[in-house]
């Protein structure tokens, strides 16, 4: 049995009957009685290794979810960005990214003279530790715009 907190994508569990299930996509639809998941704008303050912590831009409480509750999106959380915060029950659920956020390029290896954006790609280690693919031309200390939901470059910004 899984409670609807412990439901989200990426989650495996045993149902009654002891077959294994893995979610693949999840979307929860609220229906007109019985507890409602609220949506509020938040701060993303620090993370201490395994609990990252936000901040409620109105009300200055502050709550936390663990790493393995806020999953791939973690990687994209930079100091001071503003997402919306899911709670069920008054428990912190789950985050909102926006589309797409600007990460500083922190290592990648150099471009080369005639390296093209039409050319391919190769690997780059943004200031959140994410690594993703990038074009040629993009050097160490640039910005990059990436789109949250898959994790692809967007441009350089």
């Amino acid at each position: 049995m899984i409670g609807v907190q412990d439901l989200r994508k990426g989650t495996t569990f045993i149902d009654d009957d002891d077959n294994l299930y893995r979610v693949l996509e999840y979307q929860h639809v609220k229906q007109g009685r019985g507890n409602a998941t609220i949506k509020t704008t938040v701060q993303y303050l620090y993370n201490d290794g395994a609990t990252y912590h936000f901040m409620d831009t109105k009300t200055y409480e502050q709550p936390a979810l663990s790493a393995e509750l806020l999953g791939e999106h973690a990687q994209f959380l930079k100091e001071n960005i503003m997402v919306d915060l899911l709670t069920y029950d008054g428990q912190p659920i789950e985050v909102e990214l926006p589309t797409t956020v600007d990460l500083k390029v922190t290592e990648t290896a150099p471009g080369f003279k005639g390296d093209t954006a039409s050319g391919g790609g190769k690997p780059a280690t943004l200031e959140t530790g994410v690594v993703i693919t990038v074009p040629f031309f993009v050097a160490v200390g640039d910005t990059v715009r990436v789109d949250t939901r898959d994790g692809s470059y967007v441009t350089r910004v």
